[in-house]
């Protein structure tokens, strides 16, 4: 399967951009709830990072796997996380057949208290093989700790970005000119210099209404102000956000994202 792990180009594919009860919301009659545009339909977020030498995840949601065979992905070699929210990390397992056609682990890149969470979630994977398992019964994975500084996978420098979500430190991060920021409710001081000269921000904004650990769009707005990224997606997003209905209220520049956008960096 090597022929299909390399990309001609860098790329981000946003393979999800809801929020954590996605988009339908189950048992919700909203009218974006029930919408036939399939811009208004969310899966939890996630993104595939292609680059010359291969692709990786960052974030693994719950339906990693269907956004993987949506978007046609052949291979992941990799992932990062953002944090350990079950709906950025409950999707691990889906990375399991990588694994195996591949009869190595794959790196799973995240800071201590992330990958402690990981262990404890997902104990089988790193525990001695069960009874009667075959080779790839079992995910192999090789958790490597980041702690703030770059750090280079598949030949991509990556810089993380220090956020808050709520009272807990997350990662954002940069790519080349590209930043990821989701879940995100605070930036600390020493974080902006990384959200400086960018052409692409794509950044969390849950709803219109304050929330106690995600931006609103007023809020991802004023981000924008102040970084002044030549374009912005908002992502993370519920169904109170109709797409057409909110981009067109939007300022220049700045947009709704969806399932499958595909962003160069």
């Amino acid at each position: 399967m090597s022929e299909h792990v390399f990309s001609p180009s860098r790329q981000i594919i946003l393979l999800g951009t809801g929020t954590s009860t996605g988009v339908p919301m189950v048992g919700c009659r909203c009218p974006v709830c029930q919408s036939d545009d399939p811009r208004n339909h969310r899966t939890r977020t996630g993104v595939l990072v292609q680059t010359l030498e291969g692709n990786f995840v960052i974030d693994t949601p719950p339906e990693l796997r269907l956004q993987l065979l949506r978007e046609k992905v052949l291979m992941v070699e990799a992932a990062i996380f953002t944090h350990e929210h079950a709906d950025h990390v409950f999707g691990l397992d889906d990375l399991r057949l990588f694994g195996y056609y591949l009869d190595r682990a794959i790196p799973l890149w995240c800071e201590g208290r992330v990958m402690a969470r990981i262990r404890q979630c997902f104990e089988y994977a790193f525990t001695d093989p069960w009874p009667n398992n075959h080779s790839g019964a079992t995910p192999r994975f090789a958790l490597q700790e980041i702690d703030g500084a770059p750090f280079t996978v598949l030949g991509q420098l990556i810089r993380p970005i220090r956020l808050w979500h709520g009272n807990l430190p997350i990662f954002g991060y940069r790519l080349n000119d590209l930043a990821f920021c989701t879940d995100v409710s605070g930036i600390p001081d020493e974080s902006w210099p990384l959200l400086e000269g960018l052409d692409t921000l794509v950044i969390g904004a849950l709803r219109d209404k304050p929330h106690p650990t995600h931006f609103s769009i007023g809020q991802a707005l004023e981000v924008v102000d102040r970084a002044k990224p030549k374009r912005t997606f908002l992502t993370h997003l519920s169904h109170l956000l109709d797409y057409h209905v909110t981009n067109a209220r939007l300022p220049s520049g700045v947009e709704l994202a969806y399932d499958g956008l595909r962003i160069p960096f």
